[in-house]
C-alpha cells in the first residue's frame, strides 16, 4: 500500500471520527449544560444522555407536517444535517489532515452553516404561520450580525498564519505557541465566543428552555416539525453546537489534536477534545445561569460588540505582522 493510500484511508478515518463525535457530543453538551445550569439553581437536572434519549425517541415517532406546507419544510432537516457534517468531514476537530483537508477554508464552512441557517429560516416561513415568520426573521437577523462576526474573528487568525485553510490556522498556532497570547486572538476569542452563543440560541440571546411566543427565535421555526423530522431539527441544532463548540477550543487551544498520521493520537484527540467542549461548556453554563435573556432590540447591540471586536482582532493583527 503506497504512502497516498495510508493518507487517504487515515483522513478518512479520522473524518468518520469527527462525525461520530459530534453526532454524540452534541446532544451531550446540551444534556451537560442543562445538568449544571439545573445544579446551579438547585435542582436535580435530567440525565446528561437525556438530549440523546430525547433525539431517538423522537426518530422513531410517526413524521407529521402541515397540510399546505411544501417540500421545503421537509427538506430543511436534511440540508442542515448534511451542511452540518460536510462542515465537519473538512473541519480540523481531532486531526489537521481530515478528509479534504484543503477545501476546509474558512469560507467555505462560514457558507456551509449559513446554508442550515437560511434552509431553517425558509422552512419557518413555509407554513404561513405567525410565529413561523416571526421566528425566521428574527433568526435572519441574528444571523446577518453574527456571520460576519464569525467570518472577520477567522479572517484575524489567518492574517497571523497567512492561510484562509483552517487545518492550516491550527497547525500554525502549533507551530508558533506565542500566537495564542497575543491581542489579534483573545480579541477574536470573545468575538467568537459571543457568535458561538448567538448560532446556537443560548442565553442571553435566546432561551432554549422556553416557548415564550414573545422571546423565542429558534424554537418559533421548529413548532411545525413533530416525530422524525422533530428529532432531525433536534439532532441539527446539537451537531451545530458540538461543531461551532470544537471549532473554537481547537483555533485558539490546538494543543492535544492529532498532528501526525497516528490512529493511536487519533483516540488521544478525542478524549482531549472532549475535556476541552466539557471545559467550554461549564463556562457557557455558567453564563447563562447569572445573566438574563436580552430584549430583542438590545441582541443587535451585543452581536454589534462582538462584531466590533472582531475588526480590533483584525486591525492589530494587521499592525503586528
Amino acid at each position: 500500500m503506497t504512502p497516498l493510500h495510508v493518507s487517504a484511508w487515515y483522513a478518512l478515518a479520522a473524518s468518520l471520527l469527527q462525525v461520530v463525535l459530534v453526532v454524540l457530543g452534541g446532544p451531550l453538551l446540551l444534556g451537560l449544560m442543562a445538568k449544571l445550569r439545573a445544579r446551579a439553581e438547585g435542582r436535580v437536572g435530567a440525565p446528561i444522555r437525556q438530549p440523546l434519549r430525547d433525539i431517538r425517541k423522537l426518530l422513531g415517532k410517526e413524521r407529521l407536517r402541515p397540510k399546505h406546507s411544501s417540500a421545503v419544510l421537509a427538506l430543511a432537516p436534511y440540508v442542515v444535517l448534511g451542511a452540518t457534517t460536510v462542515a465537519v468531514i473538512i473541519s480540523p476537530l481531532v486531526t489537521t489532515h481530515p478528509l479534504l483537508r484543503d477545501s476546509a477554508d474558512l469560507f467555505v464552512v462560514v457558507y456551509l452553516l449559513l446554508t442550515g441557517s437560511v434552509a431553517m429560516a425558509l422552512a419557518g416561513l413555509d407554513t404561513g404561520t405567525a410565529f413561523g415568520g416571526m421566528g425566521s426573521s428574527r433568526a435572519m437577523t441574528v444571523g446577518a450580525l453574527a456571520e460576519p462576526a464569525l467570518l472577520v474573528s477567522v479572517i484575524a487568525l489567518s492574517i497571523q498564519a497567512k492561510t484562509s485553510n483552517l487545518p492550516g490556522i491550527v497547525a500554525s498556532t502549533l507551530a508558533h505557541p506565542a500566537l495564542a497570547s497575543t491581542p489579534t486572538r483573545f480579541l477574536a476569542l470573545v468575538a467568537l465566543g459571543i457568535v458561538v452563543i448567538a448560532e446556537t440560541g443560548r442565553l442571553p440571546v435566546d432561551n432554549p428552555s422556553t416557548h415564550l411566543e414573545l422571546t423565542m427565535i429558534h424554537e418559533a421555526m421548529t413548532l411545525e416539525y413533530a416525530g422524525s423530522d422533530l428529532g432531525l431539527v433536534t439532532l441539527g441544532a446539537a451537531m451545530r453546537l458540538g461543531l461551532l463548540v470544537a471549532l473554537l477550543v481547537n483555533l485558539f487551544f490546538p494543543w492535544g489534536i492529532a498532528s501526525t498520521a497516528s490512529i493511536p493520537l487519533l483516540g488521544v484527540a478525542a478524549l482531549v477534545l472532549a475535556l476541552k467542549a466539557s471545559f467550554f461548556a461549564v463556562a457557557l453554563s455558567l453564563i447563562e445561569v447569572h445573566s438574563a435573556k436580552l430584549r430583542l432590540f438590545r441582541v443587535p447591540e451585543l452581536l454589534a460588540a462582538g462584531f466590533v471586536f472582531s475588526v480590533l482582532a483584525v486591525i492589530t493583527g494587521l499592525a503586528t505582522r
